[in-house]
């Protein structure tokens, strides 16, 4: 990912060690030595003061390896040579370098060496000079005492210098080492960092297509843990109130439809149920009549009777139930439960409870969806859909015997089709079959105890739910399909 967090901070941490390291070694490099030798400078007044004060007391030829003098100078690495008058030795602590050093001194007292003054009083003089003979530069203090002694300290800047170079180098070498230890921190905290960040992303660009099962599981107690608890919150509240919406909408799209379809609908019924009640209301009314007059005596031909009005009679019996559910569906007097749930298990649910009628029919039913498909309806009117169809396809199922029912998601739509193998329906009748008590084969349909109302109850539900469906002739059988939302 271009300019990631992780990215930024490995930048951002090595960034500030290799600046603190050039800061460091520009520092090291342009002010190190301008320090030291301010800090040298108070080192020869603080000798120059003991030189002084053994000079006047005459205790300066005393001074023994221990004295404050010899370790102060031994500290600091100051050569000393005070000569008197007559030119003869008072006091040095550079034995190997005092013939030097008072050559050094003699060209100072005659303005015969190239100096750069640093301080001068009217005691003292501070500077910084090279020696040609050993090409090394040092600073030095020469001056006068009370009593014409003259004096010379002097300390060389090569150590300073080697110091410079060296902690440059021990800079660079930890710089180093950190660099490499700031990339692993950088690494680890990043990723510790963005892991959740990248999880509350893809959270956010689930709940954006309406996906809400997917839930913040990080954890943690701080800013992103709680920022993950409010997702987690958001998406449970917006699930809900979708739900809600759907639901509003279903019903505001209900009540503008009920208004112009109640008297018409209800007309259509009374008609429907008077015309379909007339047969099986006339054999009940022939067979109990000829069971009143004894037409005839033989106990099988009664209980044919007997079985005919049952028969009959629960025909009758299942078809006002079916007019009752349409009626409650083409009335709007029934409420629409808007939820999302798992429509392959749904579908494996009414498989399952026809189990024993598939067996009997010996019809192939196959299924293949293993994967969940989400979506939002009515649950219990999708059941009564699918068991519409389904029963259906048993009852039409003929030739090779076999139903197949898919699920297929197309532009966030579940496409749900069940198909069975036999003749396929007429054309003339296409057209008519979501019609209440339209009956393509009449027999056939009264043999199996049908009375034309399954496809128009599959009809209301689809409507109340607004959402499509339909059918499809094949050369070998016959397809009724709908749809549901996904999102």
């Amino acid at each position: 990912m271009k300019h990631s967090i992780k990215q930024q901070m490995m930048m951002v941490f090595v960034g500030i060690v290799v600046v603190m390291m050039l800061v460091f070694m520009a520092v090291n490099g342009g002010f190190l030595e301008k320090y030291y030798i301010a800090e040298k400078q108070s080192e020869f007044v603080r000798t120059y003061s003991l030189l002084k004060n053994g000079v006047i007391s005459g205790t300066l030829m005393e001074e023994t390896p221990g004295s404050e003098l010899s370790k102060l100078t031994e500290k600091n690495n100051i050569s000393v040579v005070v000569i008197d008058p007559e030119a003869s030795y008072i006091y040095t602590n550079a034995r190997n370098l005092e013939t030097v050093m008072k050559n050094q001194l003699m060209g100072y007292l005659f303005n015969k060496n190239n100096q750069e003054i640093l301080k001068k009083t009217d005691e003292y003089i501070i500077s910084r000079s090279l020696d040609m003979q050993n090409s090394t530069e040092y600073i030095e203090m020469w001056g006068e005492f009370e009593n014409g002694s003259v004096f010379l300290l002097r300390s060389p800047l090569d150590s300073i210098r080697s110091a410079v170079r060296i902690f440059n180098q021990f800079i660079g070498m930890v710089g180093g080492i950190v660099i490499l230890l700031s990339l692993f921190a950088a690494w680890y905290f990043s990723k510790k960092l963005s892991e959740p960040l990248m999880e509350l992303a893809a959270l956010s660009q689930k709940m954006a297509d309406l996906d809400f099962e997917a839930k913040y599981t990080s954890g943690g107690s701080n800013e992103i843990g709680i920022l993950g608890q409010s997702f987690n919150q958001m998406s449970e509240k917006l699930e809900q109130t979708i739900s809600d919406l759907k639901k509003a909408n279903n019903e505001l799209q209900m009540d503008i439809e009920q208004k112009e379809k109640l008297e018409r609908m209800r007309t259509e019924f009374l008609g429907n149920v008077s015309h379909e009640l007339k047969t099986p209301i006339a054999l009940i009314q022939g067979y109990a009549e000829g069971l009143k007059e004894g037409v005839s005596d033989d106990p099988e031909s009664r209980e044919f009777y007997c079985d005919v009005i049952m028969d009959e009679a629960g025909k009758m019996n299942q078809m006002v139930k079916n007019l009752l559910t349409l009626n409650q569906l083409e009335f709007g007097d029934n409420d629409v439960q808007f939820e999302r749930f798992n429509l392959t298990d749904l579908i494996r649910g009414v498989l399952q409870s026809l189990d024993i009628m598939i067996t009997q029919k010996e019809v192939h039913v196959i299924f293949r969806q293993e994967n969940p498909v989400y979506v939002w309806a009515d649950e219990f009117k999708v059941e009564q859909v699918l068991r519409n169809y389904v029963n259906n396809a048993l009852n039409h199922a003929e030739g090779e015997k076999v139903i197949e029912i898919k699920i297929v998601e197309i532009n966030e739509k579940a496409h749900i089709s069940v198909f069975n193998t036999g003749n396929p329906i007429p054309e003339e009748d296409v057209e008519h079959i979501w019609e209440k008590f339209y009956k393509v084969d009449k027999a056939r349909t009264r043999e199996y105890g049908g009375n034309g109302i399954g496809l128009s109850i599959v009809k209301a539900i689809m409507e109340s739910l607004h959402q499509a469906y339909g059918e499809k002739n094949y050369d070998n059988g016959v397809e009724f399909w709908f749809e549901l939302d996904v999102k």
